[in-house]
């Protein structure tokens, strides 16, 4: 969880500290860190982790928790890690306004993931 943490607050001191045209690297973070809570859950609820891509991390997670797993966070989850390939590899820049957005989505999923440990 430690690791899912820091991801996590580098994520926010760019999206709060930096003054960028592009967030994408901080989006980049927050991907990181929501695949790392959903690794530190199934890690010991089940003692594994996602080893596929990363896409299939919220089935695992799914599949762990059942129906323990909120659908709402589902879709957060699956909504951060869709932007994975677009923010490191695509040509459009993440808003500010999208990444504080994506921010409070991901400190919704922190919450749930450390109440769920």
């Amino acid at each position: 969880m430690l690791q899912a943490r820091e991801f996590h607050e580098s994520a926010r001191s760019l999206v709060v500290l930096a003054q960028s045209k592009s967030y994408n690297s901080a989006v980049t973070l927050m991907v990181t860190a929501a695949i790392a809570y959903g690794d530190a859950i199934t890690a010991k609820v089940k003692g594994v982790v996602n080893k596929q891509d990363h896409q299939s991390a919220p089935r695992l997670l799914r599949e762990v928790l059942g129906n323990r797993f909120p659908d709402r966070q589902e879709k957060v989850f699956r909504r951060l890690l869709g932007r994975k390939d677009e923010v490191n590899h695509g040509a459009r820049s993440t808003t500010l306004e999208e990444a504080q957005r994506l921010l409070a989505e991901l400190d919704d999923f922190a919450a749930w993931a450390e109440g769920t440990l």
